[in-house]
């Protein structure tokens, strides 16, 4: 949808950082936000795919190429977006990697790219981007189903998960002097590419789509679209109510 096709204009005025927005759950979300008014900036770490994002978000999108495991960059990061911003009213802090880490096979370099992009990374982007943040600004974390349950092979994804669980309480908690709102979208498993391996054929990742499908109370599994419309929410005024909360959009498997 082009910018000037906006749906409405409740993010009017607002400027919104993405990181990992280049693919899936961030790029939709992305879109949704400008689409609702806000000026975006994407981050991501393939040049690539990070400019085709920007020529498909259109418009005075910005997008900055950075990995967030690394300070420098977070640093590059915060300039940019104050020179192109000023300030900062919305963070999606998207970016993450997930991927099976069995207790007897999983060795020191697994546990590190894992820990060091979903905790690491996620801790020190909201850190970077916080003196640009205005008052009232919302900040939006993306953790995991994964974190109220115990599924074999995800130790490490899952506690990455419940590690940023707990920093929406306790940034809330820190930035209650500035009114800023730190929440969590809490996705179940979302048709992205983070699902499909390098190799795998369209075939066989609808067959992976379907029978997890199959395990979804909703009767499907999620798409990108049905956690970008959670982050709207919370980045909008119509969560101001909220604080340190999180929002599980999982088509109810760990519930039901």
């Amino acid at each position: 949808m082009a910018t000037s096709a906006r749906e409405s204009t409740i993010l009017e005025g607002k400027t919104a950082l993405v990181t990992g927005g280049s693919s899936g759950i961030g790029f939709e979300t992305a879109k949704v936000l400008r689409d609702n008014g806000a000026r975006i900036a994407v981050t991501g770490r393939d040049a690539a795919k990070l400019e085709a994002a920007r020529k498909a978000l259109g418009g005075d999108a910005i997008a900055i190429r950075a990995d967030i495991r690394k300070m420098d960059d977070l640093d590059r990061m915060q300039s940019e977006i104050g020179t192109s911003f000023g300030t900062l009213d919305i963070l999606f802090a998207n970016a993450g990697v997930a991927f099976n880490t069995p207790l007897g096979k999983t060795d020191e370099a697994m546990y590190h790219r894992l820990m060091d992009v979903n905790v690491k990374g996620t801790f020190f982007t909201a850190q970077s981007v916080l003196p640009l943040m205005t008052q009232g600004a919302s900040i939006i974390l993306n953790t995991s189903w994964l974190n109220q349950i115990g599924t074999p092979k995800k130790a490490l994804l899952s506690a990455s998960k419940a590690a940023v669980r707990s920093f929406a309480r306790v940034m809330s908690a820190e930035l209650l002097d500035r009114a800023i709102r730190v929440n969590c979208v809490s996705p179940g498993t979302i048709e992205t590419p983070i699902h499909r391996g390098p190799d795998e054929t369209d075939a066989h990742f609808q067959a992976y789509v379907a029978r997890i499908g199959e395990q979804v109370p909703a009767g499907r599994i999620g798409k990108p679209a049905d956690i970008a419309a959670a982050v709207l929410f919370l980045a909008s005024d119509a969560s101001r109510y909220m604080l340190g909360a999180e929002m599980v959009i999982d088509g109810g498997r760990a519930e039901l």
